[in-house]
């Protein structure tokens, strides 16, 4: 696992959506007995300028770094700016490639944080900056780790900027599974993008992924799953708007990591989104990857 402190450090407005304390209280959990024994933790070392330069535009990502971004563009993204901001930013990119790197050599890694699918080459929305999943399977590639990643993002709300920043790429796949009425509103076209209505319910959510990952692995033969375990898919999440139950949500995970695991290729986890405004209930459902992982790759 791969973690930091500064995940849960940024101190945001009052009421903000964004629900920080989360990774600080997740990293509590699987650190108690049940999991302790599982679970190694990695301090990652922050991205340089770059990692991420070689994805995003430059005058974007120095504007961003050093605070003089216009209030616009940060306002699109959801954060005030802060020199916190920018720490947990890098730091979090930082963890998604060490993950990556130790899922190569493990066959299972996973990175509490990450999963900031809405950057854009040149702008960041929906509380992402800089897209590590983008940044991270470049790196891989660019490093001769690998020849080919597949992104599987199940988060609720579309991987649009993991979109843009592959669709000229064939040797990153983007796949999203997102709820069709819901942010954002204007879609980027993935290599393969799969709508749910928002009733959607366990049976009918796991039904597709089954059906779906095996033929995808068989078509594009990865080096390494990108796994987005957004669990804003929970029928309680406040933006979600898909049913999946905590049951539903565990044998998610279940399948994911079963179908990747049978097929012998390995799979770096990042948390994606979730929001509720009872945190222990969220953790609860981040949690779910874990319990999965434990049963299989332990």
């Amino acid at each position: 696992m791969t973690y930091h402190a500064s995940y849960s450090a940024l101190a945001l407005p009052p009421r903000h959506r964004f629900p920080i304390a989360k990774y600080h209280l997740l990293h509590q959990r699987l650190q108690q007995a049940d999991f302790q024994q599982h679970c190694e933790f990695l301090i990652p070392t922050p991205a340089p300028i770059s990692w991420l330069t070689s994805i995003h535009d430059s005058h974007y990502v120095h504007a961003l770094l050093d605070g003089t971004l216009e209030e616009k563009a940060m306002r699109r993204i959801g954060f005030p700016w802060s020199d916190a901001l920018i720490e947990r930013t890098n730091y979090s990119i930082g963890a998604t490639v060490l993950a990556a790197r130790t899922a190569l050599q493990t066959g299972f890694a996973a990175q509490i944080s990450g999963g900031y699918h809405h950057a854009h080459h040149n702008f960041g929305s929906g509380f992402c900056l800089f897209n590590d999943l983008v940044i991270a399977a470049d790196q891989l590639i660019r490093q001769g780790n690998v020849r080919r990643v597949l992104i599987f993002d199940c988060d609720v709300h579309q991987g649009d900027g993991t979109a843009t920043l592959t669709q000229h790429r064939d040797d990153i796949i983007s796949v999203s599974l997102h709820c069709d009425k819901n942010f954002p509103a204007r879609k980027a076209n993935s290599h393969h993008d799969v709508t749910f209505e928002r009733a959607t319910n366990d049976q009918d959510y796991i039904k597709l992924i089954q059906q779906m990952l095996p033929l995808l692995v068989n078509t594009y033969q990865p080096d390494i799953v990108f796994y987005d375990a957004g669990v804003d898919v929970h029928q309680g999440d406040e933006l979600g708007l898909i049913q999946l139950t905590d049951a539903g949500l565990l044998a998610r995970e279940q399948t994911v990591l079963s179908i990747v695991k049978k097929a012998d290729i390995p799979i770096i986890c990042v948390a994606g989104g979730g929001y509720c405004r009872d945190t222990l209930h969220l953790v609860d459902r981040h949690l779910q990857l874990y319990v999965a992982a434990k049963e299989l790759f332990s």
